[in-house]
């Protein structure tokens, strides 16, 4: 009698547990910055994989609209962590948003001058003649001028046409601009589903024009009162991306599992791929992911106030706008 009840007993002790730890996990909203692309599949393969399970996190994974109304969430208390773009993140921290930056996911930038590849454009003096598409204002537009002084060019050597992100996409799809300002492993993509056409990509980094770009940020209240919290977060997401990394299509499988319109596997594993490429910083390229270098981040700030629209008056220093001190 004893020997049928006792895996009785102890099946319902293992689901009381496991209730008991279900309820006791902390939930967490993480807002990406926009739709979700291959950029974010690291996150899906680490919910898929448990690691925030783990941790004891419950995490909610939520499409953003773009990184000002992703830092402006994570301000407000809205969503617990923010996925945004860092230099965004310093703008509004320069003018008195409560925000930081508790790693940094991309250490070289992604901003990039692309075309299809039959066009035979491979480096900046290819461009001259042609046609370049862009968005006045957003922050390529805003580091353009810098990249033409670093390469030679001027604004007299090609032609240039204004629009959002998908009149960019459109002039080059149809054929009005060469060229379009995008990120690596978003507008390369983009472009590849659209024509089935191979893209090549000037990377701004190449030339010595270097941002760090997203990462994983947090309201400074919040950090304060939920340390161990955001501790345990960094340790899930340092090793979501180590094995997105290592595996980009079980990252990407985990991604269209969860989100089925979040892009064409075979495409978003070159993009997984181009995103893997710029976790590594230059003045750090054997750190873990999301640990930044310091040299890194003082470039990025001095370029914000150069070119990027921070006032110097109030940019203060680098490290008022990151730590590395949650990251294992």
């Amino acid at each position: 009698m004893l020997k049928r009840i006792l895996p009785i007993v102890v099946a319902a002790f293992a689901l009381t547990a496991g209730a008991a730890f279900a309820q006791g996990k902390e939930k967490v909203v993480l807002l990406l910055n926009w739709y979700t692309y291959s950029e974010h599949a690291p996150f899906y393969l680490g919910k898929a994989r448990g690691y925030f399970d783990q941790e004891g996190i419950d995490l909610d994974i939520q499409e953003g609209r773009g990184s000002g109304v992703t830092v402006q969430a994570v301000a407000a208390g809205t969503a617990a962590f923010g996925y945004a773009d860092v230099p965004t993140m310093i703008k509004a921290a320069s003018k008195g948003a409560p925000v930081i930056a508790v790693g940094v996911a991309l250490q070289t930038s992604p901003m990039s001058v692309m075309g299809f590849a039959d066009k035979n454009i491979r480096k900046p003096e290819d461009i001259k003649g042609k046609t370049v598409a862009v968005t006045p204002g957003d922050s390529m537009s805003q580091i353009w001028p810098l990249f033409l002084q670093k390469t030679g060019l001027k604004q007299s050597d090609f032609k240039t046409v204004a629009g959002d992100a998908q009149t960019k996409l459109n002039a080059v799809i149809n054929g009005r601009a060469d060229l379009l300002l995008g990120y690596v492993m978003d507008q390369a993509i983009k472009l590849q589903d659209a024509v089935h056409k191979p893209v090549y990509a000037i990377r701004f980094a190449d030339y010595g024009v270097n941002m760090v770009s997203s990462g994983i940020i947090v309201q400074k209240d919040y950090l304060k009162a939920h340390e161990d919290v955001v501790k345990r977060f960094l340790r899930a997401a340092t090793r979501s991306l180590e094995d997105a990394a290592k595996d980009p299509a079980a990252a990407v499988d985990a991604m269209l599992k969860a989100n089925p319109k979040s892009g064409v596997r075979d495409t978003a594993i070159i993009g997984m791929k181009e995103t893997a490429r710029l976790y590594k910083g230059p003045d750090n390229p054997n750190d873990r992911p999301l640990r930044v270098g310091a040299k890194n981040m003082a470039e990025t700030l001095d370029l914000l106030t150069e070119y990027g629209g921070v006032d110097k008056s109030q940019a203060g220093k680098a490290e008022d706008y990151y730590t590395n001190a949650y990251l294992p």
